[in-house]
């Protein structure tokens, strides 16, 4: 469906993640890939779905200038939101362990942003989910991090991973969004995108 919308444009996703580019080819959409380093810095005055906001409009930033009339370029950004502070990715084992040491038996946000940018226009969205693990083990979390890869990921964990599986008591809001995007939105502002 969407690939019929779309057929009149090109979309551009600037993000390495491989859990972004599974999202967009399930949701039959004919995308490339475009990639530019950007320095994920952003003013200590943010919090929320402020940071994420900002960081997704930053990445776009380094390409707008190159896109063509037809392109609808796609940036986003993910943060774990907990006790007022952001959780990115974390540097190594010992952050990772302490991430998820934090996250144990406690409630957090995850905050992901979508930047949609064409020639002509600019549009940002957020969504929220809330997360709830369990009082998670010292060999629990050890063992996560030791036999998966919680090195690319906000907050240290996937939720579609171990940790995800054996932790995870509830979620409210998108699963998805969790996992890296949140869909519904995506899929809502291509179709009024398109429109335009």
């Amino acid at each position: 469906m969407l690939k019929d919308i779309l057929r009149r444009h090109n979309v551009i996703l600037a993000s390495g993640s491989p859990r972004r580019h599974q999202f967009l080819k399930e949701l039959d959409i004919p995308f490339t890939v475009k990639l530019k380093p950007v320095e994920e810095i952003y003013p200590p005055e943010l919090t929320s779905y402020e940071i994420t906001n900002f960081l997704s409009e930053l990445k776009a930033e380094a390409i707008k200038d190159e896109l063509a009339f037809h392109d609808i370029l796609i940036t986003s950004d993910t943060i774990v939101w907990h006790e007022e502070k952001a959780l990115g990715k974390p540097e190594d084992a010992t952050d990772a362990f302490n991430m998820l040491d934090s996250l144990s038996g406690k409630t957090h946000e995850v905050i992901t942003s979508v930047t949609f940018t064409t020639s002509e226009m600019q549009r940002t969205v957020h969504d929220i989910t809330n997360v709830t693990f369990k009082k998670l083990s010292e060999d629990e979390i050890i063992y996560y991090i030791e036999n998966f890869e919680p090195f690319d990921k906000a907050g240290a964990y996937g939720i579609q991973e171990w940790i995800g599986l054996i932790g995870i008591t509830n979620v409210e809001g998108s699963y998805f969004n969790v996992v890296g995007m949140p869909t519904h939105l995506v899929y809502k502002n291509l179709v009024e995108i398109a429109k335009l």
